[in-house]
């Protein structure tokens, strides 16, 4: 299996190179014929990354350890569901992943539009195929998941410990489908700008395909956060990391793009924007890529010294060279015939909501790169810090949730005083009783009284939305409560879809808020038998219990929780002790999660077989809405993109007008 994973990989180079060229020639000439040859070329090239994924992931599961990779992140003792994550535990298999995932893609995109976007499709593919050559050249020549061992060994290391959670079966290749998806509305870009096809027919072809992106990137980063919280201990979820931003910058951007399309869509405008956005968004993520792999920055997430970082650089440069060419040179064809009529407008509070998150991006950014160039300059590496993220961003993350709750409520075009009137006074009147409200609660921070009041008037436009919209349709057709809303929803599923998307968004900042302004934390050394107060919980420590696995040995603690006198739970954090490696002890955090606070208790150490330990204990306010949010996104994306007959008479519509016009022009 490893030759024959070999094999697959040299022949998916010299394949790739074949249909990356043939495909751009075909469209230059108009050459059906060479395009069907591509088209089998792409599904073609999926077989065979599909059977060097699945060589390598039988290697792993056999435990052949004459396999570099193998005895580099598996071992014999290793459970069945982590030597599947190995797969992408380490570099070459992620990368051989990332890969496999793109040919996966590029062939789903050759079966669902053959027809409808012909013109475009032979560079879509090009641009597609090119990059999976770049992922084939370095796997091929640079990092071989197929190395072998020049005299094999009986055992592996095995995984990280860090590595042996639930997060690593779904973290990782959540946010590869993101980062990877991001490829396809890149190469719908680049093929719209080299063939003059510049109006929305790209971006409605795409719609979905960047909400699917944006969606799992997304996933992926509160999954990672989630992660971080249950097994690093140290009571967070988010460090601004380097590793942590690199996910973050790309999705900002992304999202920016999914707000900026609509203008496009609907005014015409706004064509030069869009395209930098999403060429943004693709150079952000192999920036990303480049950070993580290169080494050259510190962090729990990122793999170690390699010398990828220079592949990546190369094709970074060469993606936005090509890309700038070829925007400055069609400059004259995307400028846009409209113009903004008002600055109180929602086209106007679009555009603020794009800025807003392309100068948190543009913040991350240098932040995160400033102290590779502070030592590239003066040899001293300056790392900036939490602190000076949360200075910056908390400000415009503030503006971006107002500017939020403001575009649902602002008319096209140019609001009037009484539209204003009319749509913002039940708004203002919840956010002012709700700051009331909360301040008698005890809320005095100023900028969660602000972020709360905020959440409050963002969630009561939605919900007047969906009120509205009910309404109307009760009283013209007079369906029932029920029946209103839910064929309301089906029948405008992009619209309705996306104000449940920002009630998950607020939930989220709902969560950060609470957790990062109302944080509490307490360190305690109790002898067995021994209790500690921990604001309303009053907790005992009932001695150490010893267990032995098949990979590790696990010391738990018990811990009786009681609050107002009643027994709530008996919680058990732990040390793992991993036999491949004894000496990097994990921890198991136990935590009592509710809607209003988690109890989140970190077993820090033990003495004389247990009778004494030492513990930290956090309380950490609203974390749980953050993850509720996550599961409201999901509700709003899957809805969003559900299928809908008259968005495809639409776009087949806007294809077939585009075509007709780029025709006459030649």
């Amino acid at each position: 299996m490893i030759d024959l994973g070999r094999l697959s990989l040299n022949i998916g180079l010299v394949l790739a190179f074949y249909v990356a060229a043939v495909s751009a020639y075909a469209g230059i000439k108009d050459r059906e014929d060479l395009m069907k040859s591509a088209r089998n070329g792409v599904h073609t090239l999926t077989a065979l990354l599909t059977l060097a994924s699945i060589a390598l992931i039988y290697v792993l599961l056999k435990k052949d350890f004459s396999l570099e990779y193998a005895a580099s992140y598996n071992s014999r003792d290793l459970p069945l569901a982590y030597a599947v994550t190995a797969f992408w535990a380490g570099q070459k298999g992620s990368l051989l992943l990332w890969a496999w995932l793109l040919s996966l893609f590029s062939s789903i995109v050759l079966l669902r539009r053959r027809e409808e976007d012909s013109q475009l499709m032979p560079y879509v593919v090009s641009v597609l195929i090119a990059s999976l050559a770049f992922f084939l050249i370095m796997l091929t020549f640079a990092t071989d998941p197929f190395e072998r061992l020049a005299v094999p060994v009986y055992d592996g290391r095995g995984l990280n410990p860090l590595l042996q959670n639930p997060g690593m079966i779904i973290h990782p290749p959540t946010l590869y489908l993101g980062y990877v998806g991001f490829t396809i509305p890149f190469a719908y870009a680049i093929a719209a700008l080299i063939t003059g096809k510049l109006g929305d027919s790209w971006i409605k072809a795409t719609r979905r395909w960047t909400l699917f992106s944006w969606y799992f990137l997304g996933m992926g980063i509160l999954l990672g956060a989630q992660w971080a919280y249950v097994e690093l201990g140290w009571g967070g979820y988010w460090a601004w990391d380097p590793v942590e931003n690199a996910s973050l910058m790309p999705w900002l951007t992304g999202t920016a793009f999914l707000h900026s399309v609509m203008i496009q869509e609907k005014k015409g405008m706004l064509k030069v924007w869009n395209i930098v956005l999403i060429l943004a968004t693709f150079s952000l993520s192999i920036f990303g890529t480049f950070l993580t792999r290169s080494g050259i920055v510190s962090s729990v997430h990122a793999f170690g010294q390699s010398p990828l970082g220079y592949f990546f650089l190369i094709f970074l440069g060469v993606v936005l060279a090509f890309s700038l060419f070829l925007l400055f040179r069609r400059l004259p064809d995307l400028k846009s015939k409209d113009e903004l009529d008002s600055l109180l407008s929602r086209e106007s509070f679009f555009l603020f909501n794009n800025l807003i998150l392309v100068v948190i991006t543009i913040v991350i950014l240098w932040a995160t790169t400033f102290p590779l160039i502070s030592e590239a300059v003066k040899g001293v590496k300056i790392t900036v810090g939490p602190p000076f993220f949360n200075k910056v961003n908390v400000p415009l993350g503030l503006a971006l949730i107002l500017v939020t709750g403001i575009c649902p409520l602002i008319a096209w075009r140019k609001a009037t005083a009484k539209n204003l009137k009319r749509n913002f006074t039940a708004p203002l009147v919840a956010a002012f009783i709700g700051a009331a409200v909360l301040t008698a609660a005890g809320v005095h921070k100023t900028y969660a009284l602000i972020s709360f009041t905020l959440c409050i008037f963002v969630t009561t436009t939605i919900v007047m939305e969906f009120y509205r919209g009910t309404s109307a349709r009760r009283e013209m057709i007079g369906e029932g409560l029920f029946s209103a809303l839910g064929n309301l929803v089906w029948r405008n599923k992009r619209r309705y879809g996306g104000y449940l998307v920002h009630i998950g968004m607020v939930m989220v900042f709902v969560g950060i808020t609470g957790s990062s302004a109302y944080k509490y934390e307490k360190e305690a050394v109790l002898e067995k038998g021994q209790s500690v107060q921990v604001q309303d919980y009053s907790i005992k420590y009932s001695g150490m219990e010893f267990q032995r696995k098949e990979n590790m040995e696990i010391a738990a603690a018990l811990l009786e929780v009681r609050s107002d006198g009643i027994m709530v739970d008996e919680m058990r954090p732990e040390k793992n002790f991993h036999f491949s490696q004894p000496d990097q002890p994990t921890t198991e955090v136990a935590i009592l999660s509710t809607y209003k606070e988690d109890l989140y208790v970190l077993l820090a150490g033990y003495e004389e077989g247990g009778m004494r330990a030492t513990f930290k204990f956090f309380i950490n306010p609203l974390v749980t809405w953050i993850w509720t949010g996550g599961m409201m996104l999901t509700v709003g994306t899957i809805i969003a993109m559900l299928p809908d007959k008259r968005e495809k008479r639409r776009v087949a519509a806007a294809l077939s007008l585009e075509g007709r016009e780029v025709g006459v022009k030649e």
